[in-house]
């Protein structure tokens, strides 16, 4: 893994696999706001997935008469955003028992509450301003097949409730036995299923819907301009492009796992990786309406995720499914340290393609006439060793702040984060911040001394009473 951590992630390839969500692309998909680069801003912000694009919402809202530009390298959203399962979920439980050991039951607590909130406020944000993303809100289901994750579920829920209290609505779970698996989920061969609140969308589309409300406020956004380096100035930074050079007074990254090829001094610490992600129309014996919750299946050494697009969708009823990171060779380890999303892993991508039967068994039924596979691309996420995000103000430089590494679970983390950054960046109730925004996301001298390991929290403990010290009821 060491030997994966330090390969230099490069820019952003051209070309690379088309998603479900980019085809077709949006009007701003080659947006520049002007057709000159500006020379001279206040904010410099590169990336516009849903962290890029909220900070600059989040930053025009505040000052209104800021100049803020947002570069970036290929089409509008076309990173990890634009890649994703399009799933809202927390699975919280699933890191609780890690996090407080870690952390403690007070910071845990409050990364469990952090990670519901945001997810309710990309919901919100998309209803207050009309963004068509189809958002949906209801139920998922994690389907677990491994003995020990079982148990491991009940007792990370037994603590958050314990923690959070019953009443809580980031501790609702609902624990379903092998036999209401198969009959209320159509999955048989689980150990049994837990249900919680969750949701879906189309993640291109809410975040082309951001793009639209901060361009609105004033936001200079500039596609395929590749930011290549930055240099400190004395008013800020340099930041060197494909189309010339802009002095920027504050730089922020939003840039994810390529985020070391612009500060080489998060190489190793941020860590790309390649997921896959297929679209699959659904089988002959699958509802008619679309099934009615979004999904998880969980085995001993990984999970895949899976959401069906809701009714009133383009393609509604078809199955967006990813994961298989382990089947690789070598536990998919080569897929750490690529920033290749112009491939796919034809081992991972066989073995999604044969999933969604296999899960279902016989309620898939046949194949639909045009095939099963509908569409298969890839994404590249960023992992800490710790593995949380990494946000705020990058130690040891001035006027450089930073929200990435998000873990491949941005969806419920990237919002509010841009938010705790820009209240970061003009020191606006920090007091108050500090009650909502985990410690635990803040990069800090300590946090980037961490050796990267690979990704946490997808196997259960070999010994659950040593590991926790709790017992399982």
């Amino acid at each position: 893994m060491e030997q994966r951590a330090a390969i230099p992630p490069g820019l952003p390839r051209s070309s690379p696999t088309v998603s479900y969500w980019q085809d077709p692309p949006s009007s701003l998909a080659m947006h520049r706001t002007t057709p000159l680069l500006p020379t001279s801003v206040s904010f410099l912000v590169i990336g516009s997935g849903i962290t890029g694009s909220s900070i600059a919402y989040n930053l025009l809202s505040q000052q209104s008469t800021a100049s803020v530009l947002l570069l970036e390298a290929r089409t509008a959203c076309s990173g990890a955003t634009g890649r994703n399962g399009g799933h809202t979920k927390c699975a919280s439980y699933r890191s609780f028992l890690d996090n407080v050991d870690a952390l403690g039951e007070v910071e845990a607590a409050k990364i469990v509450r952090y990670e519901y909130a945001c997810m309710k406020a990309v919901h919100a944000l998309a209803r207050e301003h009309g963004i068509e993303c189809d958002s949906w809100e209801g139920d998922t289901v994690d389907i677990i097949y491994d003995e020990d994750q079982w148990k491991v579920a009940k007792l990370a829920v037994q603590e958050i409730r314990k923690v959070l209290g019953v009443s809580d609505p980031a501790s609702v779970y609902h624990f379903w036995d092998a036999n209401e698996a198969e009959t209320k989920f159509l999955s048989p061969g689980a150990f049994g299923a837990v249900s919680y609140e969750a949701g879906s969308l189309s993640p291109y589309k809410f975040v082309i819907g951001v793009l639209h409300l901060a361009l609105e406020k004033g936001l200079n956004l500039q596609t395929d301009t590749p930011a290549l380096s930055m240099r400190a100035s004395e008013k800020g930074w340099v930041v060197d492009t494909s189309r010339g050079a802009v002095n920027a007074k504050k730089v922020i990254l939003a840039t994810n796992g390529y985020t070391a090829h612009l500060h080489p001094a998060l190489q190793g610490l941020i860590v790309p990786l390649r997921g896959h992600m297929t679209a699959q129309r659904p089988g002959s014996r699958m509802p008619c309406a679309g099934l009615a919750t979004t999904y998880s299946f969980i085995y001993a050494d990984g999970y895949e995720y899976m959401i069906p697009r809701p009714q009133g969708s383009t393609f509604a009823g078809d199955i967006m499914i990813g994961g298989g990171l382990t089947k690789a060779s070598q536990n998919g380890l080569n897929e750490f340290g690529t920033t290749d999303d112009t491939t796919q892993d034809p081992i991972i991508v066989s073995y999604l393609e044969k999933s969604t039967p296999k899960y279902f068994g016989f309620n898939w039924g046949d194949d639909h006439p045009a095939g099963r596979v509908r569409k298969a691309w890839t994404g590249i996420m960023g992992y800490s060793a710790d593995g949380f995000p990494f946000v705020g103000p990058v130690p040891d430089e001035d006027n450089l702040f930073i929200a990435a590494s998000f873990q491949g679970h941005g969806m419920v983390l990237c919002l509010l984060a841009a938010k705790a950054l820009v209240q970061t960046i003009a020191r606006e109730d920090l007091a108050k911040m500090d009650r909502w925004f985990p410690k635990a996301f803040v990069i800090t001298k300590e946090r980037m001394k961490h050796k990267f390991q690979g990704r946490l929290h997808t196997t259960a403990p070999k010994d659950l009473e040593i590991t926790s010290q709790r017992q399982c009821t």
